[in-house]
């Protein structure tokens, strides 16, 4: 069986989920940021990341925000859904909870907290891909799960598992993206997950992002990524210095703190975050006021 990768290039957005002052979904500012989003020309959107809140999400509410979503793009570009956990047979349970019908992708986290060996890993995410409805992205992010899928691992799901396409890379070890880019299976996607080390990484093949500050610069991060994969380096690099001392202060205080504050700013969102996560610091906001200000 053949990959279909092609409609998983280029830029995704791990979209923020906004909330009210009571602590609820806002629909209203969500329908906002996706319209700007689509404006902006990414090519797919990631719903219920990191980036999302999706751990402090009820299964209600992820089903309600995955149906929204799948209205409101209406097509428009592929839709990815989070769906990962640190047991096996919970997370291929989740499955059975929804439809597939208008999802094209899932994006499936490392399992995290009771730290698998490299086995327990390949075998994690075998079982998911034999059991999803949809290609799988996996997604590597040891900083927040504090477990690796180490290039070995990675390398050996690509070559055994169709249905697995591609990784997002976020563990900002360069050894092991290039181990997984120079070795990876034709038609395995490699997608950078840290904005800022985005343009290195496209310039020795990598297929794209999955980015958090393109939820309030979609145009610009996307031109930059288009640039970046065509090899017009000279017109990526502007847009790259441009948006990084942002993209760096989007982090200084956690993320999506970081994000939110600066949707806030640009009037697409309130800065409303659920417990255990919250607000950037005063400081932090005022950089980040600031850095938004000079971007323009």
């Amino acid at each position: 069986m053949k990959r279909v990768i092609s409609q998983f290039k280029g830029t995704g957005v791990a979209i923020v989920t906004p909330f009210n002052k009571s602590g609820e979904i806002d629909y209203v500012s969500y329908e906002k940021i996706l319209k700007h989003i689509l404006n902006g020309g990414v090519e797919f959107i990631v719903v219920l990341g990191t980036t999302g809140e999706a751990s402090t999400l009820i299964a209600e509410e992820k089903k309600e925000l995955i149906d929204f979503s799948i209205e409101k793009i209406n097509g428009c570009v592929p839709l990815v859904v989070g769906v990962g956990g640190n047991a096996t047979a919970e997370v291929i349970h989740t499955f059975s909870q929804f439809s597939f019908t208008r999802i094209d992708a899932v994006l499936s986290v490392c399992p995290y907290y009771n730290k698998p060996n490299q086995e327990g890993i390949y075998q994690h995410f075998k079982a998911v891909a034999d059991a999803s409805p949809v290609p799988v992205i996996i997604y590597n992010v040891p900083g927040r799960t504090n477990s690796n899928i180490s290039a070995s691992t990675c390398l050996r799901l690509a070559d055994d598992c169709t249905n697995i396409i591609g990784i997002k890379e976020a563990s900002g070890n360069f050894d092991q993206i290039y181990t997984i880019l120079k070795n990876r299976p034709e038609g395995f996607i490699v997608l950078s997950g840290d904005d800022g080390l985005t343009l290195p990484l496209l310039s020795i093949g990598a297929n794209g992002v999955i980015s958090v500050v393109a939820n309030a610069y979609p145009k610009e991060f996307s031109d930059m990524v288009r640039f970046g994969m065509s090899d017009a380096f000279n017109r990526a690099r502007p847009l790259h210095f441009r948006l990084i001392d942002l993209i760096n202060a989007l982090f200084i205080d956690g993320s999506p703190a970081g994000i939110k504050a600066a949707l806030e700013i640009k009037g697409l969102c309130d800065n409303n975050l659920r417990l255990p996560l919250v607000g950037i610091n005063e400081e932090t906001y005022n950089k980040i006021k600031s850095l938004v200000k000079l971007i323009g």
